[in-house]
């Protein structure tokens, strides 16, 4: 699917109509324009001793163990290299999509500010997650125009809270996941054409997020279901904002999750286009994902009020199928 599609739209800060999507420069570019901010006022540090960059990992570490059981389970598969680094990813991921979600009072003031330092020469040694993602873009040498995908994916949050198709939910989906696991196989390697596996991967991984967090996402007043599909199935978004749980919804919820599951089965193939050492981890975090489907469907489709997850036990029950998947690649 292509990546170009058409706008959407949404009431920016002035009440006055946004197109959406828009190229990540310009999403940045527009994030400070709604602030009183520099797109280059962050300081540049001096070089990080090794102890501290140790610390940095070591709280990257206990973030995803707080904040990702599932993550922290699919990446113990990985070597222990790899593993730290792609610790570091999700550990910035986090705390970027944390500045957005848990800002008290301008949460795009908030970004910009972090969109700053993510963009210094050097973090400030206080801030632990970017001293070792930092380090960990430097090793890799991770392209800096995926890392502004993924900070433009959070600052559509800001300027949309509504998407009028399913192509323009890709975009935030690809921005918001895809990039994530094109920026894991910039740490891992990975043979020519596994790319647009990555990205279907993506987009199968978040939309299991907004259908697992429909009523988490109705408290903060956004409906991510496209409205083509709500109309498709007689709702509203202002249906889905009073909670609205009937046969309707239910069908809503079977459909976008057989779109789920078809993105996982066209993404497997791509497992067989990583290295050896990295398969088992990837394709744990995928299948124990879209576990998380299966839940949603035995919790009666209530995304409102029962948030699917799967217990250890789930997902160590799941492992033999998974390894006996991953040889047959």
């Amino acid at each position: 699917m292509s990546l170009n599609s058409g706008p959407s739209f949404a009431l920016g800060a002035a009440g006055k109509l946004i197109a959406q999507p828009l190229p990540a420069e310009e999403q940045i570019a527009l994030l400070f324009h709604l602030t009183d901010l520099s797109p280059s006022g962050a300081d540049e540090w001096p070089p990080h001793p090794p102890q501290a960059t140790a610390e940095a990992y070591a709280e990257c570490e206990r973030i995803i163990r707080q904040h990702s059981k599932s993550f922290y389970f699919s990446s113990q598969f990985l070597a222990p290299e790899t593993r730290r680094a792609v610790r570091a990813l999700y550990a910035f991921c986090r705390t970027t999509d944390d500045t957005v979600d848990m800002a008290t009072s301008d949460p795009a003031r908030a970004l910009a500010a972090w969109v700053q330092q993510v963009r210094a020469a050097r973090p400030a040694p206080h801030n632990l997650v970017l001293v070792a993602w930092h380090d960990t873009c430097t090793r890799y040498s991770l392209a800096p125009a995926l890392v502004d995908e993924l900070l433009a994916g959070m600052a559509m949050d800001l300027t949309i809270h509504r998407y009028a198709t399913f192509a323009d939910l890709w975009l935030y989906c690809y921005r918001a996941a895809s990039v994530v696991g094109l920026l894991v196989m910039g740490i891992t390697g990975y043979a020519p054409g596994a790319e647009p596996y990555a990205i279907k991967l993506g987009v199968a991984l978040q939309l299991t997020n907004i259908l697992r967090d429909v009523g988490e996402d109705v408290r903060r007043g956004r409906v991510y279901i496209p409205e083509e599909d709500l109309k498709r199935f007689g709702l509203t978004a202002d249906d889905i904002l009073a909670r609205v749980y009937d046969e309707r919804f239910k069908a809503l919820m079977r459909f976008q999750i057989e779109r789920a599951h078809q993105l996982y089965e066209e993404s497997w193939p791509g497992i067989g286009l990583l290295p050896p050492d990295s398969r088992i981890a990837v394709a744990a975090a995928s299948q124990v994902y879209r576990g998380i489907l299966d839940k949603i469907t035995a919790n009666d489709y209530d995304a409102y009020n029962c948030r699917a997850f799967l217990r250890l036990r789930d997902k160590i029950a799941m492992m033999p199928r998974i390894l006996w998947k991953v040889r047959k690649l």
